[in-house]
């Protein structure tokens, strides 16, 4: 089962070219959903107005070190997901994240360079298929029954859906329905894989999936302004200052003392 490609299967059935153009459409809609999502949200006018600002304001930053600095967001932020402060809720991010590429790479893979049985294909591919899959559904599931904020520090019920879960439970629905159907090779099965897939791929203007393109750009930028002293134009005055001191919003921190405690590091995060 764990060798058998399940899209050569369903070739038998399905011409092959008609689950190619199906691969191909779900890749269109998601470019397109990801433009009109970031042009609609003024996404990347955001970060390049803020680049430019930053730039014009900030202290030059050499070409070595922006490049030190893409390199740092490639490792960190993107690769290792560093932006996770809880340990519980990166490795779940990790899981999903990887076996989300690891699982449509392989189907890709299968559906257009190997579309039946007649070429002879490598036997890791329908095990990267599974296992990207399987990782998916690790992760995933982990993260909605006991991570999620609403579920683990509100105490909501895990089945309360909203807006924002749209792309969580279309693509458990997606692997979930896809790993059954590919044991059973039941056209019920199918059927309901495709409507799954479609709703994940066709949905990206209203869920979380075009984050993971210009999420990045995002952490770079933010790492950017760090750099050249910039920072988004935050202010810098502490507590300490006499100025900060006098304001209004300070009344109630006047006489403080400077430590505190440990305050909310008294808990473990169980937060984003």
């Amino acid at each position: 089962m764990l060798g058998t490609n399940p899209f050569a299967v369903l070739a038998g059935t399905i011409p092959a070219g008609v689950i190619q153009g199906y691969v191909a459409l779900m890749v269109l809609l998601v470019a397109a959903g990801t433009l009109f999502d970031i042009v609609h949200k003024g996404s990347a006018r955001y970060f390049f107005d803020n680049w430019r600002r930053s730039r014009s304001k900030g202290k030059h930053v050499e070409s070595g070190e922006v490049a030190s600095i893409a390199v740092k967001t490639a490792l960190v932020d993107v690769l290792a997901s560093g932006e996770f402060c809880n340990p519980r809720r990166r490795i779940a991010h990790l899981l999903t994240m990887y076996g989300f590429i690891l699982h449509f790479a392989a189907a890709a893979a299968l559906v257009f360079w190997y579309p039946t049985e007649v070429r002879p294909r490598p036997d890791v591919l329908p095990h990267l298929w599974w296992i990207g899959g399987l990782m998916v559904l690790a992760g995933g599931y982990w993260f909605w029954f006991f991570i999620r904020v609403d579920v683990a520090a509100e105490g909501n019920s895990p089945l309360r859906v909203m807006h924002a879960d749209l792309f969580i439970l279309s693509l458990l629905a997606s692997v979930t329905l896809g790993l059954i159907w590919a044991y059973s090779q039941s056209m019920l099965w199918l059927g309901l894989y495709v409507i799954a897939t479609t709703v994940l791929f066709g949905s990206v203007p209203w869920s979380k999936l075009a984050h993971m393109f210009f999420k990045p750009a995002a952490a770079f930028e933010k790492r950017l302004s760090e750099a050249n002293g910039t920072h988004q134009n935050l202010p810098t005055l502490t507590r300490d200052d006499p100025a900060q001191r006098e304001r209004h919003s300070m009344e109630l921190l006047k006489d403080a003392p400077r430590d505190m405690g440990l305050g909310i590091k008294r808990e473990a995060p169980r937060h984003y």
